[in-house]
């Protein structure tokens, strides 16, 4: 199913689909794709030291350098990423229940201010740097606080890269999947209203991936959305 116009709802209908979405991408993770000793949850969090480094096997998920995400942008920037490790997450590995990674769906909210897009950028700088992979799901359009979308705003607060690629006129949209390593990795890929999303990598070891099938968990978020709002959504007349 293709990506709809969300700018044609107000936050509280876009929240509704927001939660389903994240339950839908934690059942997903959790029924079909994470190895036996990773599990997903909604909305956690976590302030106690954990690291995405360890011996689990060799057979997790698919390694990076035979199988590289296949998105249009990868970039990395050379900087050392400190030895704490910990964050606000959703997916754990469970050898002391360490956080691995997590994932976020951009809400309108994360754009309202400048205090409000400033800490998100804070929060995701910091999660990278403790060593947690993520992946940044915008379905929004920019804002002239974001206007090349959040993951430049992003990547250009904490790293200074100014050149870094971002959402465009065409593709206002955008998901990326960050790889934290001591050279921090990103694979973005930008979208448009109508486009169908690609599958993503979500990051377990900075080696190895699952790749996460958004389109089929946006399309199942999509059914519980009440009658009424689909046709809003879609600009669908009610007379």
């Amino acid at each position: 199913m293709p990506v709809h116009d969300w700018t044609r709802v107000d936050a509280g209908i876009f929240h509704d689909f927001h939660q389903r979405w994240s339950i839908a991408i934690r059942n997903s993770l959790n029924d079909d794709l994470l190895p036996n000793d990773f599990y997903a949850l909604a909305e956690q969090a976590t302030e106690e030291p954990s690291t995405s480094k360890y011996s689990s096997g060799d057979e997790i998920g698919v390694t990076v350098a035979e199988h590289p995400p296949r998105v249009q942008h990868t970039h990395e920037v050379d900087v050392e990423l400190y030895a704490a490790r910990a964050t606000r997450v959703a997916v754990f590995h469970v050898s002391g229940d360490r956080v691995v990674a997590y994932y976020e769906i951009v809400s309108p909210g994360n754009k309202h201010s400048e205090v409000a897009i400033r800490s998100f950028p804070d929060k995701l700088g910091e999660a990278f740097r403790r060593g947690c992979h993520a992946l940044v799901i915008d379905v929004h359009p920019p804002t002239r606080r974001d206007p090349r979308g959040i993951h430049a705003r992003f990547w250009q607060d904490n790293f200074g890269d100014e050149k870094c690629p971002g959402v465009t006129a065409a593709q206002p949209l955008g998901v990326v999947a960050y790889r934290s390593d001591l050279s921090p990795t990103a694979y973005f890929e930008p979208f448009a209203v109508g486009d169908t999303l690609i599958d993503m990598p979500v990051f377990l070891t900075p080696d190895r991936y699952v790749n996460l099938p958004l389109a089929q968990t946006y399309d199942e978020a999509w059914r519980g959305v009440p009658g009424r709002w689909k046709q809003v959504v879609e600009g669908v007349s009610s007379s």
